[in-house]
């Protein structure tokens, strides 16, 4: 039998095509450096991560009944992901992501996850045909969720007897999807995950940091909401108050996937019984291992 999954990641899984060279680029520029496809999306960095923990996570997604997609579904599995839950699509492609990385950071991106959206509600029938959960008795684990999917299907889940009982967790997947989580402040098992400029643009307002900007989202109506500003600190804010804490500095190797890690670090962090302080440091280094270009475990 298979196991029960300990935390459900909701969202893109799909190849990251990422192309990285130390030198700082400008528009124009063409250099040298290496170019890969690795497992990712949202979801599937946050699974990942999650698994190196310990954790048994079941990515909810979209996903093509294609050779990418074959391919993809059998490396998540290789890596101890649940797959049998995934939305297999016999007429859409595998969704995918590519990025170019410069010494001087991301330097541009384009998201193609056209098919996640296509699928629609589809993604969620394990939670309402009873494999794990219907709306009468809904599943009462985590779930990270995260805002590939369409601003339609963000707003029902926010309403859904599906999800009364989640411990949700929640990310955008880019500033350009950040408002698409605006139904879900509401939420009242939601914890919000977001930097900066996507808490300024959820809240129509520019902040000066991470601790203003997380309060500010609890202003909006967040239950819970952290707010990371690259190296300039993070800040875990909810109706009690607001905690801040600068990260370790490492030299920076890549920036991909970097907030996915930090917010699987802290919910593993808080899932052994770590305290706010405590989740929030652990999430901060585990974030910059990654992003010095180690895996961490």
């Amino acid at each position: 039998m298979t196991p029960a999954p300990d935390i459900l990641c909701i969202g893109s899984v799909l190849w990251d095509i990422i192309g990285r060279t130390p030198s700082h680029m400008r528009l124009g520029a063409d250099v040298p450096g290496r170019i890969t496809r690795v497992p990712g999306g949202v979801a599937m960095n946050i699974a990942m991560t999650l698994r190196r923990f310990g954790l048994r996570p079941a990515i909810l997604t979209a996903v093509g009944r294609d050779a990418e997609g074959d391919q993809l579904v059998a490396e998540a599995a290789r890596m101890g992901l649940l797959t049998e839950y995934a939305y297999l699509s016999e007429d859409l492609p595998t969704d995918r992501y590519m990025a170019v990385e410069g010494g001087n950071g991301l330097v541009a991106a384009i998201a193609d996850a056209h098919s996640l959206e296509a699928a629609g509600d589809k993604i969620l029938r394990p939670l309402e045909d009873g494999r794990l959960g219907s709306p009468e008795t809904p599943w009462a684990g985590p779930v990270a969720l995260d805002g590939n999917l369409t601003a339609d299907l963000l707003a029902r889940i926010a309403v859904s007897p599906l999800f009364a009982r989640a411990d949700l967790r929640v990310a955008p997947a880019s500033p350009g999807k950040a408002e698409r989580l605006l139904p879900l402040l509401g939420h009242p098992g939601a914890t919000i995950y977001v930097n900066r400029e996507e808490a300024g643009l959820l809240c129509h307002r520019d902040f000066a940091g991470s601790e203003e900007a997380a309060q500010g989202l609890v202003a909006r109506g967040a239950r819970r909401a952290l707010v990371t500003d690259g190296g300039r600190g993070a800040s875990d804010a909810d109706g009690s108050g607001v905690l801040t804490q600068i990260p370790p500095e490492v030299l920076v190797t890549r920036v991909t996937g970097a907030g996915d890690t930090f917010m699987a670090a802290h919910i593993v962090a808080e899932r052994e019984g770590a305290g706010r302080d405590e989740a929030l440091s652990r999430a901060l280094r585990t974030a910059a291992l990654y992003v010095s270009g180690d895996n961490p475990t």
